[in-house]
């Protein structure tokens, strides 16, 4: 850590000297009066040179409605100032001269804007997709389409984004993904992440940010980018809030229902919600495999999955404002989630797939529950006139998982009859993560037009998983030493950052460095294995923005990325579907590095394009392999040699009608994997792919609106696995009631029931076809309503500094 400290100290020192030399500055003042002549506070105000237009600097007016522009150097300028609910104003030019340094502009009034036409009044939204300068915003808040629907299933719709039938989720054709909420890494494996967005309900959600290429200040994991997920602040003062439910149904009954409430005063908010989902889901799988023998054996294996969960997502919180300047907070946020899954597999074994000698019927009831309290103390500083902040942040996450699970298993002749006793087990998996982290940001303006940010991060993580494995002998059950194990694995990770970034007139400069240690230690403690680690990384970042003209601007960027084993990926646990079908870990697992560039055009401030090319050494790849010893099929996490990615992604969004928006989303990528040597076998895969998302907006009337998504997904492969097409169209309707203070919103996910899986062997010499269904057709209803006062400000929105390392758990 010292020798980060130095490492920072010296980055600091080297940008500062950069500032160039001011020139004599002054003050420009105001105060902002409605039609009553009352001042409004909050009013956005920005200072524009009147030579070329280009913003300067802007300031938010105080509660008695003047503002203040400080240190501004001398020359023509003019005022724009704009609050929801009013008409923008555009003030002349004038003059900040060298003899009256302290100018001040006196009563600027902004006229109400209650208007309507035949009764029917005029609303702007936020479009359903945005493109800003570093990333892709999906607004879904006011989205029909996503109600009553899991943060997961609303992910799939992101453009670019694909969720798989497993819960993986990719990015422009890549997995590794880093999922983040309010700006925090969560820390969880892809298992738990999913698990965390599919207990998470859109009336939670805000917006869907996708970053396809992180800045420095961002950690270093995610080797395809990353998708920050913002939740909802309440952006009202006095008390305030909302309530939410949602009933929805498939083959099987789904609700939710929420809370939220906001106290805001000129010292103190005080926030909180409570959130409650029901979830049951229907999965349905099929298998036809041939292993190879003296004698090939053909397996059909069919299985079917019903999974209940009963979650319940809290989170309550307080800001402090001590002065202008001075803010501190404490959140605390957790959830406590439980569950049942019931699965009948059903397997025939012989020597081709219309002849059974043999079949094993297993049936398993498996319980978990998922327990997880997240503590964040926040402090957060203004440090001088032009904008300068320190926040520091200090975590504690502790979360509490128990797995238990029954199996039994019949092994039987093609007429019935038993081929052995019937076997009996059962497991017992709790589970314990610790985490710790402490982290500061500064950023600096160094002059007008340099900018710095730089900060500090360590984190701590300890988790521990306890497989207790027994089988049912002699009418006792006892301790199974081949499966019972414990595997504990600790890591600590301390990184630094700098950010420098120059803003010249058609030109924005910014190069980046972040330096990570890491030193882990994976201990199987049954077996004594231990795996221990430690290793400095250097992960530079540049972007570069160019104006062309008012409706041209182009960018390049460039990003080195590390993606470290989740907790599950590493560990050896071997968990069995039945004899033929199982998973396990990999203890021996090696990060992954990406080198990753983009270019970016925009054309007339609206359409995207962006083409990227990254290559990942030692790429960590969920893989299918073949067990020859016991003719069994198993999934684990592997290293394999390089993955190679090119990509380009175009959003076009139109305009059809006054009535009709329509965005669409075309994404085209090459994936190609090699490994020389993978269990025992040469791997080399590759395929141009594409992906196609349309979404369509309707006002039908004034308060009523209607949605239309549709999704097309082509074949790929994918390390081990070739995959077939995908496609599904979801639609939702939208009413505003009671003064526009409620909603009532109606959906249809999986209009047609086309939504599922199909996937073949890229590995040489397995031959398998895998068919997977889950239940994606529900229709939904939901009601909201809106509460309290709408005059204040919204609440700050921070980040902690453990949602990188809670994304890698359960819930």
């Amino acid at each position: 850590m010292k020798t980060i400290y130095i490492l920072i100290l010296t980055l600091l020192i080297g940008n500062i000297s950069i500032a160039a030399e001011k020139a004599k500055q002054g003050t420009i003042s105001g105060i902002i009066l409605d039609d009553q002549s009352k001042p409004i506070d909050y009013v956005t105000v920005g200072l524009f040179k009147a030579s070329d237009s280009s913003l300067v600097k802007t300031a938010l007016t105080a509660p008695d409605g003047k503002f203040e522009f400080i240190n501004i150097n001398t020359g023509n300028y003019y005022v724009k100032a704009n609050m929801m609910g009013y008409g923008i104003y555009k003030g002349k030019a004038f003059t900040l001269a060298e003899n009256n340094l302290t100018l001040a502009l006196g009563e600027i009034r902004l006229k109400s804007e209650g208007k309507t036409l035949n009764t029917v009044s005029i609303n702007a939204t936020k479009p359903l997709i945005e493109r800003k300068t570093d990333k892709m915003v999906m607004n879904v808040e006011n989205s029909s389409i996503a109600i009553g629907s899991s943060a997961l299933e609303v992910l799939q719709k992101a453009p670019g984004v694909t969720v798989d039938q497993n819960d993986n989720i990719s990015m422009q054709g890549k997995q590794g993904v880093m999922i983040m909420i309010d700006g925090k890494q969560t820390y969880m494996s892809n298992a738990d992440v999913a698990n965390l967005l599919r207990n998470m309900q859109s009336s939670q959600l805000e917006t869907i940010e996708l970053i396809t290429n992180p800045s420095s200040k961002y950690p270093a994991s995610g080797n395809s980018g990353i998708i920050n997920i913002k939740t909802k602040k309440n952006k009202n003062g006095g008390t305030n809030g909302s309530i939410n439910a949602t009933a929805g149904y498939g083959k099987n009954f789904r609700g939710n229902a929420g809370l939220n409430l906001n106290h805001r005063t000129n010292k103190v908010n005080i926030f909180g919600n409570y959130n409650y989902g029901q979830n049951g889901r229907d999965n349905y799988i099929g298998i036809n495999r041939i292993a190879n023998g003296t004698q090939d054996t053909y397996f059909t294996q069919t299985g079917d999955m019903y999974r209940k969960m009963k979650n319940n997502n809290y989170k309550v919180g307080v800001d402090f404002f001590i002065d202008k300047k001075n803010t501190v907070g404490l959140l605390i946020n957790g959830y406590s989630n439980n569950g049942h899954e019931n699965t009948i597999n059903n397997t025939k074994i012989g020597p081709n797939f219309t002849q059974v000698d043999s079949l094993v019927l297993a049936n398993s009831y498996q319980t978990n529950k998922y327990d997880n309290m997240a503590y964040n103390f926040n402090y957060k500083t203004i440090l001088d006139t032009a904008g300068s902040e320190l926040s520091v942040d200090l975590d504690y996450s502790n979360y509490k998982g128990n797995d238990g699970a029954d199996y039994e298993n019949r092994y039987l002749y093609a007429n019935g009859n038993l081929i052995r006793p019937v076997e009996f087990i059962r497991n017992a998996t709790p589970s314990k993560i610790d985490i710790k982290a402490f982290k500061v940001d500064y950023n600096v303006s160094l002059s007008k037009s340099i900018k710095l940010e730089a900060g500090l991060k360590s984190s701590w993580v300890k988790t521990d998983n306890d497989l207790r494995a027994e089988e049912f002998k002699a009418n006792v059950w006892q301790n199974d030493v081949r499966r019972s194990n414990q595997f504990v694995y600790d890591e600590n990770v301390n990184a630094a950052y700098t950010n420098i970034n120059k803003q010249f007139k058609n030109t924005s400069l910014q190069f980046g460095l972040r330096v990570e240690q890491t030193n882990s230690k994976g201990n199987l403690i049954t077996s004594n294995n231990v795996v221990e680690r430690s290793y400095w990384d250097f992960f530079p970042t540049f972007f570069i923005q160019q104006t062309l003209s008012k409706n041209n601007q182009v960018g390049f960027s460039y990003s080195r990325r590390i993606d470290r084993p989740s907790y599950d990926a590493l560990n050896p646990f071997v968990y069995y579907l039945d004899q033929y079908t199982y998973s396990k870990g990999n203890p021996f697992l090696n990060p992954q590095y990406t080198n990753s560039f983009e270019v970016t055009y925009t054309l007339l401030q609206k359409y995207n394009l962006s083409i990227n090319y990254s290559r990942t050494n030692d790429a960590i790849t969920d893989v299918l392999l073949p067990d020859p010893a016991q003719k069994a099929l198993y999934q684990t996490n592997a290293n394999l040699a390089k993955n190679v990615s090119y990509s380009a992604n175009l959003n076009v969004p139109t305009k059809i009608a006054k009535w009709w928006d329509m965005n669409n989303n075309l994404n085209v990528f090459h994936l190609s994997f090699e490994s020389p040597n993978l269990a025992g076998q040469a791997l080399k895969t590759g395929r141009t792919s594409f992906q196609f998302k349309s979404q369509q907006s309707f006002v039908i009337m004034d308060g009523l609106t209607a949605e239309l998504s549709g999704n097309y997904e082509s074949p790929l492969e994918y390390g081990t696995l070739k995959i077939g097409s995908r496609h599904f169209i979801d639609m939702g309707i939208s009413k505003s009631l009671l003064n526009k203070k409620a909603s009532l919103k109606l959906a249809l996910s999986d209009v047609f029931n086309t939504n599922d899986s199909n996937i073949e062997s890229a590995y040489p010499g397995l031959k398998y076809d895998l068919y997977q269904k889950n239940e994606t057709q529900v229709g939904r209803i939901s009601f909201t309503y809106r509460f309290g006062k709408n005059e204040i400000k919204p609440a700050r929105r921070r980040s902690t500094g453990t949602e990188s390392e809670q994304g890698r758990m359960k819930n």
